[in-house]
């Protein structure tokens, strides 16, 4: 068993930040490339009805992922504070908590979903066969929830623990045995639909055992469930997770604004934003991973008490993520007639992506700002910070803008809007994250570690500690 070391309150803090970020980017590189092969796969049998199924279906999936990637967010922040904080009871009870929340929720989502699942899809336009063909792939995956929910929970508990490396291998197993099991399941079993869901059941298996694997019997993270314990765990996560949740469903929402502003320009328009939402996740991945990435480095030095490599960690990770974006811009830049060609672009199609391709790209850095902010506010206990700026980016920070910068400049206007957005919101949160890590313990939703400390012993104590 390894010792439950806080790596990252020594050492070089950029080079912490460069490596989490780097193996958290391929793990997430491996899921959008699995949903890119779904959609190849599902798209050559040829029927329009299951691509627009599968589409559905996504949606339905989405929210169910956003409640678990909320707890896995509550699972890294606690971990990995526990674990600064050289407190490796404090560390497996919570990672067991969460661990137990995540299994609860996971099978109570299903349970609800499931017998409405017709008038959930109704509610989002889906209709005869479409809806038929969802609800037949759903009830294969959503009854998987809560082994999606606990492979979450565990990748950010060894992520907590620092161990970047082995938390990047769960994804590309899974990745790579969807991979593997798509055309068998889809074609040569010839299931079709339900052939890819399968195989996505699988893989989410795989994913789960390669968390658990190193979790368990490298670091014995979890500990025996104590109803007490969970109990007191609990209410603190879900003051975490929630926000995160309700941060996470903010995204959807400005992109349907902005869709819907595009929409407006004609479909040459709506395809010019369709290849740039393709190709942000290939090459700012990295930005996109950075949240997860830096959360247990700020988390490990606030449980150690050492507020100035926070400070450190915060401001290096912004300059990590604005060196990474000036090369992944200058790359896309003298590559924007090659891509242009890849996906056959011309007129206004064209146009967006040389506008994403050059000055826009560049804006990508703004995102990740408000990433590494969001990583602050959910470490150092006030993720409410996190929902208010992810709500405010993706509606005030949105909808006026690329109404207004689309009437001035066309469609090429929506996309320059959006990205004024991202400019204000990212100075909000930075300023918001520098103040936070100021001041930790005065705040608006005091979660956290000193506020309660004495009354979490004093329930410890009666679970047996």
């Amino acid at each position: 068993m390894a010792v439950a070391e806080a790596s990252f309150t020594q050492g070089n803090l950029m080079r912490h930040v460069s490596m989490m970020s780097f193996t958290a980017s391929l793990g997430l590189m491996a899921v959008f490339v699995v949903d890119l092969i779904d959609i190849i796969f599902i798209s050559m049998l040829g029927q329009e009805a299951l691509a627009a199924a599968a589409g559905y279906a996504s949606t339905v999936m989405f929210f169910a992922s956003a409640v678990n990637i909320g707890l896995s967010v509550a699972a890294g922040a606690l971990v990995s504070r526990a674990v600064g904080s050289d407190d490796e009871v404090d560390a497996r009870e919570f990672a067991t908590s969460v661990a137990v929340l995540s299994i609860v929720v996971g099978i109570i989502l299903p349970l609800l979903a499931l017998p409405n699942i017709q008038g959930i899809l109704s509610l989002l336009g889906a209709t005869g066969e479409v809806a038929e063909k969802a609800a037949q792939y759903l009830w294969i995956i959503l009854p998987t929830t809560m082994i999606s929910g606990l492979s979450m929970t565990t990748v950010a508990v060894l992520r907590a623990y620092g161990d970047g490396s082995r938390a990047m291998y769960p994804a590309l197993s899974g990745g790579a045995a969807n991979g593997l099991l798509d055309p068998i399941f889809i074609f040569a079993l010839g299931l079709g639909l339900p052939g890819a869901a399968i195989a996505t059941v699988v893989a989410r298996f795989v994913t789960l055992g390669m968390a658990l694997y190193p979790v368990v019997t490298r670091y014995q993270a979890f500990s025996k469930p104590r109803p007490q314990c969970i109990k007191r765990d609990a209410t603190i996560a879900t003051r975490i997770a929630i926000p995160a949740v309700l941060g996470t469903v903010a995204t959807p929402v400005g992109t349907a604004i902005v869709t819907r502003e595009m929409a407006k320009y004609g479909t040459d328009a709506v395809a010019g934003m369709a290849v740039i939402s393709r190709i942000i996740p290939v090459v700012f991945s990295v930005v996109l991973a950075l949240s997860g990435a830096i959360g247990p480095i700020i988390g490990q030095n606030y449980g150690a008490g050492q507020m100035d490599r926070v400070k450190e960690a915060f401001c290096d990770a912004l300059k990590f993520v604005g060196i990474y974006v000036i090369l992944a811009a200058a790359l896309l830049f003298l590559l924007r007639e090659p891509i242009s060609g890849l996906f056959d672009a011309t007129g206004m199609t064209k146009t967006l992506i040389f506008l994403f391709c050059g000055p826009l790209a560049l804006a990508s850095f703004f995102n990740g700002a408000i990433f590494v902010a969001n990583a602050s506010f959910n470490n150092l206990g006030h993720p409410g910070y996190s929902t208010l700026i992810n709500w405010g980016r993706n509606t005030l920070g949105t909808w006026p803008l690329v109404i207004w910068a689309g009437a001035t400049w066309g469609a090429p206007g929506v996309l320059i809007g959006q990205a004024i957005g991202g400019v204000i919101f990212a100075g909000l949160a930075v300023m918001l994250g520098l103040r936070v890590i100021a001041k930790p313990e005065e705040d608006l939703i005091p979660i956290g570690f000193k506020y309660q400390e004495d009354r979490i012993h004093t329930l410890c104590n009666r679970c047996g500690r």
